[in-house]
């Protein structure tokens, strides 16, 4: 299916989620206004942690969002550049989503304008980026698409994103003695996951129920009120370091 009829197609029909290669694609689902609109599953679950990387962006709000979970599954050099990587406990680990027919997720969904899209894609380099239909929280659909930071893979990352070169992905990766992306043995950075369900406790009972039961560590079977209550116990009277407070303060 072409890109080019991405938007009258999503507002007629719930179609497959559709793969945006380039920034042109993303253009093409741009509103009336010239703005695209993100969908937000973890950290972007919090309007000011968004904020703190998207400062201007436009009405901030809660959605639906049919046919993904959210899993504990990929690494990223932030949490070894902030020092809240855990590696000797795996305890490292972001979280992505990928499709899942029967799970329905509560997103937050903001609108950033054109100019602000390089660096959107830049910022989330290690994802697919796919082009979903939210709906309201009463069901209704979205006019436009929305950007969905999605589950990719360590080759698709290599060839496309690196441009199969070896120095570019130690630029990204290498230097922190990660040669692997998209794990199912690692567990969540514990900072980050207290944030993500904060924030989500932050937009109301249904987001906050909706996180602890529909996002699962990389077993795909732990769901994250489980590993709370379990092994993860503790995890929310952690405090993030000083620095890093404001950030991931939920």
């Amino acid at each position: 299916m072409s890109v080019n009829h991405l938007v009258p197609k999503f507002q007629t029909d719930k179609l497959e989620p559709i793969q945006l290669n380039d920034e042109s694609d993303f253009h093409q689902i741009l509103s009336t206004d010239g703005l695209i609109s993100i969908c937000g599953f973890a950290s972007l679950l919090s309007e000011r942690s968004a904020r703190s990387t998207v400062p201007d962006l436009i009405n901030f709000r809660v959605a639906k969002l049919h046919g993904f979970r959210r899993v504990f599954a990929n690494t990223t050099p932030i949490f070894f550049e902030r020092g809240i990587a855990k590696l000797e406990t795996k305890a490292i680990s972001a979280l992505c989503v990928e499709p899942c027919e029967w799970e329905t997720l509560i997103v937050s969904v903001f609108e950033i304008r054109k100019s602000e899209i390089p660096a959107f894609i830049k910022r989330e380099h290690e994802f697919r980026f796919l082009a979903v239909l939210p709906e309201t929280l009463d069901g209704k659909p979205f006019t436009y698409p929305a950007v969905l930071c999605a589950r990719s893979s360590d080759e698709e990352f290599f060839q496309i994103k690196c441009n199969g070169s070896k120095e570019i992905y130690f630029q990204y990766y290498g230097k922190y003695n990660i040669d692997k992306i998209w794990r199912d043995d690692i567990l969540p950075c514990r900072v980050y996951l207290r944030h993500c369900v904060l924030a989500a406790k932050n937009l109301g009972d249904e987001a906050y129920n909706n996180f602890l039961d529909h996002s699962f560590l990389g077993d795909r079977k732990t769901t994250i009120r489980e590993y709370l209550a379990t092994t993860g116990a503790g995890i929310m009277e952690e405090e993030p370091p000083e620095s890093l407070k404001t950030r991931y303060g939920g």
